[in-house]
């Protein structure tokens, strides 16, 4: 059923899916999918949940085969998994991290950059050793800005336009080198 969801939002939209759509596309008689979901919020929120383990994953993975000499080299991998969630994983890049469809669809207590931010501060603090109290905001505001810049880059070309995405990067180490240990 998510992977039905993830095709059909790529192919017409969030507001397009309904709960039938994604029934019929997966197979299965509507009823079933709602013994699993109340509605077309719970579906999506279920896939981008998917999503941010599969970004957890992908950056825990690459974090334990690289060889990282700073932190700025697990903030790139950071980047690069994040356009390769983009390219690769089927609605990411319309639903990014929920933002589109409830700025609060991963925590009800935090906004969704929020959760994310929180997650890259503890692997980047964990790996690096620098304290939480003192990685949290600047990764904060990181994130922040980043995410805005990057979804430039894939308004701009369905890949990501590479110019805007090097630019993201240069902007946040910039940020990042100003405010965390060098």
């Amino acid at each position: 059923m998510l992977e039905a969801c993830a095709t059909l939002i790529d192919e017409v939209g969030y507001d397009g899916v309904t709960t039938t759509l994604i029934a019929e596309r997966a197979g299965v008689a509507v009823g079933s999918l709602y013994q699993f979901f109340p509605d077309k919020r719970a579906v999506v929120q279920a896939l981008t949940l998917r999503n941010v383990d599969k970004f957890s994953q992908g950056i825990t993975e690459r974090l334990e085969q690289a060889t990282l000499e700073h932190w700025w080299d697990a903030v790139d991998t950071v980047f690069d998994v994040y356009v390769t969630m983009h390219r690769e994983i089927p609605a990411f890049g319309k639903l990014h991290f929920g933002d589109v469809v409830d700025m609060r669809l991963l925590d009800d207590r935090r906004d969704n950059n929020a959760v994310i931010s929180d997650k890259i501060s503890e692997l980047i603090s964990g790996k690096f050793g620098i304290p939480m109290g003192e990685v949290g905001l600047p990764i904060a505001i990181a994130v922040e800005a980043a995410d805005a810049v990057m979804k430039m880059a894939f308004r701009k070309n369905p890949t990501g336009d590479h110019a805007i995405l090097d630019e993201a990067r240069t902007l946040v180490r910039g940020y990042l080198s100003s405010r965390l240990p060098v």
